[in-house]
């Protein structure tokens, strides 16, 4: 049975999805459709690449991806299927592409040309993507709906860590649904860093601050802060069965620094 999954800022509290699923439905028998997650920020393509990078290579080679995330079509927003690591994405080159594969080089890209099959034009998903994502479903090739492309048109570069000798300055990049705070520093990055040393993670008005790696969230006494790194090796500032956005203040963006002594 082939995956289609959905990532996207359409919501649950209207029709656009139900629609978009039942299109999908309507032109594949055969198939099974996950949500990865429609609940994105309203064009906040960041946020849906994190998302997705830190599944998509969970599913079954041959998965087909569809992204639907300010993805309405323009000169500057040309719509792209693109196939890496066993999977087949379909979205729009607003930027995503290059923040998904930050770490992966595409095997093939293709400019979808699938004529539309309504005259609406803002909804791109079910109108362009879904046909797209059926036809490489049932086997077909990406040279028939799309022509060759060498790399994307659009790129955005993902805010990294600053590494020091004695110091990581990183910064809060997505919140998750239980109010965790992941960042941009990584496992490696803050091994290779420490060396040995102690250390102190700072954060908030830095009145905040932790001295030591959890392994998991229940080392702590309820209601307490941590550190750790999850499934995605991502250093997170979380409270054990709390919401460390809401009481720690933790926003997006916001500064955390590790301080090696």
């Amino acid at each position: 049975m082939t995956i289609i999954t959905l990532t996207t800022d359409l919501g649950t509290s209207d029709s656009h999805l139900a629609s978009l699923k039942g299109s999908i439905y309507s032109q594949l028998e055969n198939v099974k459709i996950i949500d990865i997650s429609n609940n994105i920020e309203p064009f906040n393509i960041l946020e849906a690449a994190y998302v997705l990078r830190d599944c998509f290579k969970d599913f079954p080679s041959g998965t087909v991806h569809i992204v639907s995330v300010d993805d309405e079509l323009s000169i500057t927003n040309e719509h792209l299927a693109i196939e890496a690591h066993g999977h087949y994405f379909i979205g729009a080159d607003n930027g995503f592409f290059s923040l998904l594969f930050n770490e992966i080089k595409p095997d093939k890209i293709v400019q979808l040309n699938i004529s539309l099959i309504s005259n609406c034009l803002t909804f791109a998903a079910k109108n362009i993507f879904v046909p797209a994502a059926c036809h490489i479903a049932r086997g077909g090739t990406m040279e028939i709906i799309g022509t060759p492309k060498e790399d994307f048109k659009v790129k955005r570069t993902e805010l990294k860590a600053v590494l020091q000798t004695d110091m990581i300055r990183g910064s809060v990049v997505y919140i998750d649904g239980y109010g965790n705070a992941i960042t941009n520093i990584s496992r490696n990055e803050f091994d290779n860093t420490k060396k040995g040393r102690s250390f102190t993670i700072l954060f908030g008005r830095e009145n905040e601050m932790i001295t030591e790696i959890s392994e998991k969230y229940k080392d702590v006494t309820s209601s307490e802060k941590l550190a750790l790194f999850g499934q995605n090796n991502q250093l997170q500032i979380a409270i054990n069965k709390g919401q460390a956005s809401k009481l720690l203040g933790l926003k997006l963006h916001e500064i955390v620094r590790i301080e090696f002594k």
